[in-house]
C-alpha cells in the first residue's frame, strides 16, 4: 500500500527566502533616491561643498581614515554632481545595482572627509545605500525591469524586507534606549533647546512651559521604544504611522535637523505589511511567478551575511560600555550609536605650545586651523582636540621646534552644568597617540546637573555643539 509523501518541513532558514510582495522595497527605493537628490541640491544651494570640503585648511579625520582627502580643483563639485545623478538613477531604477554601489562609495567618501560633519542621518544614508546595493528593489516599477523583462517580478525574498526593517528598527530602539539617562529624564538638554525657540510663531510661547518639556522628553522615549512593534502589529499600524508622521514632522519643524525626519518617515513604509497599493499594476507584472530560489551555497552565504550584519549593527552602539566615564562627556563610543540630540556642550578651548629647548611658552592662534563649524564641534570633543594638537605640533616642528609640546585648556559645560576642565591641562597632547582605547587624559565628569552654568567673558576659543 502506497503512502502519500509528507510535505517537506519548512525551516527558519527557508523562510528567509520565501517570496514577499516587493512593493515596500520599491517605495523605499524611490523615496530614498528622491530625498538624496534633494540633499545634493541643498549642498549646492547653501554653498556647503566649498565651505566644508574645499576652503578649510585642516579637516578632522576618523581614526584609520586619515588618508581620505578631498578631490583637487573642481573635483568636489563634480563629485556631488555625480552623486545627484546616481540618486536619480536609484529613484528611477536605472542601472540600479551600479548606481547604488557607486552612491554608497561616493557618499561614504564624503562622510569620511570631515569628522566635524558627523551627523547620524549621514551615517544612516551610508548604511541604507549599502543595504540597497544588495537588495532586488529594481525588479519592479523601474527602467531596469522595462529594459530587461526577465528581471520583472512582483516578489522579493523576505530577508530583503526584514533587513530594511531591522536597519530602521535599530535607529529607533537604540535611540530610545540612549534616552534612558539621568540628564534626559530630568528634561535636559531639551529644556534649553526648547527655550531657545521661544520666538517660533504660534508654538513659541508654549515651548518654555515645563509640561511641554516633559511631554517631549518622556514622549520621545516612549515613541522610540514603541514605534517599531506598533507599526509591525496590524491592529495598531495605522495609528502608529500617524504618530510617526507627527513625530518626524515636529522634529523637522522645531529642531530643523535636515533630511533625517524625511528619511525616517520614508523608511517607516517598510515596517508596514507588504500588502500595499501598487503604483502601476501592469508594470509590476502581477501574473509572474516568484523567482526561483538561489542555489544552496548562495543561500548560505546570504544568510551568513544577513546574520553578521545584524550582529554588527547590534554590537556597535553598545561599545561605549567598554569605556569608563560618561559617554556624553568623554565622547568615547558616542558616534555610530544612535545617541541623537542627547547632549549640549558649550565649550571654550585654548592651546598652548612650549619649546623645552628654549623654555618659551605661547598661546596658539586657532583661527588658521578651524572655521566656525569645526570650532563648534571640536572644542568639546577630546579626540578632535587631540587631532588639532597633533596638527599644531607638526606645523611647529617644521618651523624649527623639534621637541614641541602642546597642552590644552578646554572648559566645557555639559547640558547646562557649570564648566569644568575636559582635558588634563598638564598632559602634552603632542605626545599622546590616537587610539581606539580609553584616553586617560580626559577628566571625569564631576559636576552634577543641579549646578548650572553662569555666563563668562574669558577669551578661549568658544564652541557650541548640540550633537546630531
Amino acid at each position: 500500500m502506497s503512502r502519500e509523501a509528507s510535505p517537506a518541513r519548512i525551516t527558519p532558514f527557508d523562510r528567509l527566502f520565501a517570496p514577499v510582495d516587493i512593493a515596500p522595497l520599491v517605495w523605499f527605493r524611490v523615496a530614498f533616491g528622491v530625498i538624496m537628490f534633494v540633499e545634493v541640491l541643498r549642498f549646492f544651494q547653501h554653498g556647503w561643498i566649498a565651505r566644508y570640503y574645499i576652503r578649510p585648511s585642516f579637516l578632522f579625520k576618523y581614526y584609520g581614515f586619515e588618508w581620505v582627502q578631498p578631490w583637487p580643483g573642481l573635483g568636489m563639485y563634480a563629485h556631488f554632481v555625480v552623486l545627484g545623478l546616481l540618486a536619480l538613477c536609484i529613484a528611477a531604477g536605472l542601472f540600479y545595482r551600479l548606481a547604488t554601489a557607486l552612491f554608497f562609495l561616493g557618499f561614504t567618501y564624503v562622510f569620511l572627509l570631515e569628522q566635524a560633519r558627523y551627523l547620524n542621518h549621514f551615517y544612516l544614508v551610508c548604511l541604507f545605500s549599502g543595504v540597497l546595493a544588495v537588495l532586488p528593489a529594481h525588479r519592479a516599477f523601474s527602467f531596469d525591469a522595462t529594459r530587461r523583462p526577465a528581471l520583472l517580478s512582483p516578489f522579493a525574498p523576505v530577508w530583503s524586507l526584514w533587513l530594511l526593517r531591522f536597519q530602521m528598527g535599530v535607529v529607533y530602539v537604540y535611540g530610545g534606549l540612549a534616552k534612558l539617562n539621568s540628564d534626559w529624564l530630568q528634561g535636559e538638554p531639551l529644556r534649553m533647546w526648547l527655550a531657545r525657540r521661544f520666538n517660533y510663531p504660534l508654538i513659541g510661547p508654549y515651548l518654555t512651559e515645563e509640561w511641554v518639556v516633559w511631554v517631549f522628553s518622556y514622549g520621545g522615549v516612549l515613541f522610540d521604544l514603541a514605534i517599531v512593534p506598533l507599526l509591525l502589529w496590524r491592529r495598531t499600524r495605522l495609528l502608529a504611522f500617524v504618530a510617526a508622521a507627527l513625530f518626524n514632522l515636529t522634529n523637522a519643524w522645531v529642531f530643523q535637523i535636515g533630511i533625517f525626519p524625511w528619511l525616517a518617515l520614508g523608511a517607516t513604509i517598510v515596517l508596514f505589511s507588504p500588502r500595499l497599493p501598487h503604483p502601476n499594476a501592469r508594470a509590476w507584472g502581477m501574473g509572474r511567478l516568484a523567482p526561483p530560489l538561489p542555489r544552496s551555497s548562495l543561500r548560505l552565504a546570504i544568510a551568513g551575511g544577513f546574520a553578521g550584519y545584524l550582529l554588527l549593527q547590534c554590537a556597535v552602539p553598545l561599545r561605549h560600555w567598554f569605556y569608563s566615564g560618561d559617554v556624553h562627556w568623554t565622547e568615547e563610543g558616542h558616534r555610530f550609536s544612535w545617541r541623537m540630540k542627547l547632549r549640549d556642550k558649550q565649550a571654550r578651548l585654548a592651546l598652548f605650545a612650549r619649546d623645552p629647548d628654549s623654555g618659551a611658552t605661547w598661546r596658539v592662534s586657532l583661527s588658521p586651523y578651524m572655521n566656525a563649524m569645526q570650532r563648534d564641534e571640536a572644542t568639546g570633543r577630546p579626540d578632535m582636540i587631540l587631532q588639532l594638537a597633533h596638527r599644531v605640533a607638526d606645523d611647529l616642528r617644521r618651523e624649527g621646534h623639534p621637541r614641541i609640546e602642546v597642552r590644552a585648556r578646554a572648559r566645557v559645560s555639559l547640558n547646562g552644568r557649570t564648566e569644568q576642565l575636559l582635558i588634563d591641562p598638564a598632559v602634552d597632547l603632542a605626545a599622546q597617540p590616537r587610539t581606539l582605547g580609553h584616553a586617560p587624559w580626559i577628566t571625569t565628569l564631576t559636576v552634577p546637573l543641579s549646578e548650572r552654568a553662569d555666563s563668562n567673558s574669558e577669551d578661549e576659543t568658544p564652541g557650541s555643539s548640540t550633537g546630531g
